[in-house]
């Protein structure tokens, strides 16, 4: 097993082309994941990382909220904040089994389509999966790598950057991690969502949630859900914002969990020649995904 396990830095090892944070899971528990029985009722948001992960987890665990709470209340269970309605799969330390929870099971997940449980390649469960312009993406991380004490601290944000395009970051490489997911979007139960979308149409975007996971809410139902949603209340709602978070993982003089929630963001941090260089790599790296983003809000897909 250690054969197979490439030190990328000391925060960082590499297992099975995914770059994971040291001390947070292991190559056995990683593999163990293949086993891991999928039920058809079980829902995955998969992200690469600050593409909008807490705040489609907010909405999934809205959408769920009166049947999660009730199941765990028959089981015992107790869940006080998103963490623990909808955690992440490959992060089980310090919880209890998984295989154990009642459905319908909610999970988060950064992880690449090959190192998932088999059973949702078999069109098991569904999967929500969320991109987020590569631009904008960037520096949330660079802000994000600040303030969260499992990650490198960057010397500057071209520095960041340079590692964020040879795929030198936690979650490996952003391009690497889309063109994997759609490339295998065949396999699995699965809707596509950007996070330009839920700042565009957030109710639209609820919508098209509700209408993939089979939730019937009428219109009183989904207004509340689309409220509680927005940006501003999920940032100031403690059940949902990440502040719950310790001190010594999350350095809050540097930083907090959610930031901004816009799009367009990039262009206060790219300096010109940044974002020639990297439309480049985008160029060459995306050829032949008819994937489209939206770099600033104001503008339609180019």
């Amino acid at each position: 097993m250690a054969s197979s396990v490439e030190i990328v830095s000391p925060y960082l090892f590499r297992y099975k082309g995914y770059n994971f944070a040291h001390g947070e899971t292991t190559p056995e528990y990683i593999d163990s994941l293949q086993d891991f029985e999928i039920r058809d009722s079980d829902v995955f948001l998969v992200t690469y990382p600050k593409s909008g992960t807490v705040w489609t987890q907010q909405i999934i665990t809205l959408l769920y909220e009166g049947e999660v709470e009730e199941v765990a209340h028959r089981a015992g269970l107790t869940y006080s904040n998103n963490l623990e309605r909808m955690p992440w799969l490959e992060y089980r330390e310090g919880r209890s089994d998984y295989s154990l929870r009642p459905s319908p099971r909610l999970f988060c997940s950064h992880l690449t389509p090959t190192l998932l449980p088999r059973g949702l390649r078999e069109g098991k469960g569904k999967v929500v999966y969320v991109m987020r312009n590569p631009k904008d993406v960037a520096v949330s991380y660079y802000h994000f790598s600040q303030a969260w004490s499992k990650l490198e601290t960057p010397h500057s944000f071209q520095d960041f950057l340079d590692k964020y395009l040879e795929g030198k970051v936690g979650g490996s490489s952003w391009f690497d991690h889309v063109r994997a997911w759609y490339s295998s979007r065949g396999l699995f139960h699965i809707l596509f969502l950007t996070y330009e979308e839920m700042v565009q149409d957030l109710h639209g975007a609820v919508q098209k949630l509700c209408s993939f996971l089979g939730r019937q809410l009428d219109s009183a139902s989904l207004d509340r859900v689309v409220d509680r949603a927005t940006f501003c209340n999920m940032k100031a709602d403690p059940r949902a914002n990440y502040e719950f978070l310790p001190a010594d993982l999350l350095l809050r003089e540097h930083g907090h969990f959610l930031r901004k929630g816009t799009t367009g963001d990039w262009k206060n941090s790219f300096t010109v020649a940044q974002s020639e260089s990297f439309d480049s790599v985008f160029q060459e790296r995306m050829r032949g995904l008819p994937l489209e983003f939206i770099w600033d809000i104001n503008k339609q897909p180019e």
